[in-house]
């Protein structure tokens, strides 16, 4: 599994962020702006293992919190999230502030305003890589890693029927990076930005269709499309699924023109155990080679509203 961890330091110049599928049920993984949305104190976790099977393969912690303050006008929240990947990891803190405007008379149609602030700390472990010639300067002994300051930010539009976003993360860190002095082996942060639209539905008497799609783009690799659709029951279980794949968006020539654009197919639930916690698993199955070396993706989620619960979230707004 060498040839697996010596992969990504080639790639650690493109690095891409973590990839995870339940941002579906809690937004404030792409978008500061979606701070204090839920209207409550709420905490969420999730942990994300990437290819099972696969050695080195990607593993992803986080744990998040946020509140609404002021009115429920400003949104507060705070987010960490360890990423590793063979010899690579990735630790990332942010602050996240949010604040809301009312749009027209009606009081569900709201536009946010989100900013986040923090710091990134990536590394690379040279123990963990087998050079395939001694000596060979690509290949770092020991440990290397480095700090710096990043921000992200966003904008969410949302109202009872449907909602619509947009934001980039890792907006200072590829800056501040040219200011070191740090070898090609240690992973860069590289910007990406998010855009996100969806709706829900009323089909029947407690059934509610929520679709959505996410498109996410960092300039240099693919740009991909979740296309995402999920059925809320009885206001307590919500059971969906996404379809990822690579869609063209404009002239990268540095990618090769073979490569195979659909990516996963995700199968996904969510439900409230009590009034204040919610538990999730999703499942991807790759679409592509991966398939024949690992046992897909598991991600397990969990929620926790601490002071009124999901009666408190109203589920009549859409993006839940």
């Amino acid at each position: 599994m060498g040839a697996f961890c010596l992969f990504t330091t080639f790639t650690a110049k493109a690095q891409q962020d973590a990839q995870f599928s339940q941002y579906v049920f809690n937004g404030l993984y792409i978008n500061p702006a979606y701070a204090g949305y839920k209207q409550d104190v709420y905490l969420s976790g999730f942990y994300r293992s990437q290819w099972t099977g696969l050695d080195g393969a990607p593993q992803t912690f986080s744990l998040a919190a946020d509140a609404a303050v002021a009115d429920e006008r400003v949104g507060l929240g705070l987010m960490i999230s360890q990423d590793r990947i063979g010899a690579q990891s990735s630790l990332a803190v942010y602050g996240n502030y949010a604040y809301k405007i009312q749009i027209g008379d009606n009081e569900s149609s709201k536009l946010s305003f989100g900013l986040g602030a923090g710091f990134i700390q990536n590394g690379l472990d040279g123990s963990k890589l087998h050079a395939g010639q001694p000596g060979d300067e690509y290949v770092p002994v020991g440990s290397q890693s480095f700090i710096l300051p990043d921000a992200r930010l966003g904008v969410l539009y949302t109202n009872n029927d449907w909602f619509a976003g947009f934001s980039a993360d890792n907006m200072v860190a590829h800056f501040a990076k040219g200011l070191k002095s740090t070898t090609i082996s240690v992973p860069v942060p590289q910007p990406h930005y998010y855009l996100t639209a969806g709706a829900m539905i009323p089909l029947d008497e407690g059934v509610k269709l929520k679709p959505s799609f996410l498109i996410k783009d960092d300039r240099a690799g693919p740009t991909s499309l979740d296309l995402n659709l999920f059925m809320l029951l009885g206001e307590r279980i919500w059971i969906g699924s996404t379809y990822r794949t690579a869609i063209p968006s404009w002239d990268k020539s540095n990618l090769q023109q073979s490569l195979q654009k659909a990516n996963a197919v995700v199968g996904m639930i969510e439900f409230f155990a009590t009034e204040k916690l919610r538990i999730g698993y999703a499942f991807d199955y790759s679409l592509t080679a991966l398939s024949n070396y690992s046992y897909g993706s598991h991600e397990l989620s969990i929620g926790i509203y601490l002071r009124h619960g999901r009666e408190r979230s109203n589920f009549n707004r859409c993006y839940f």
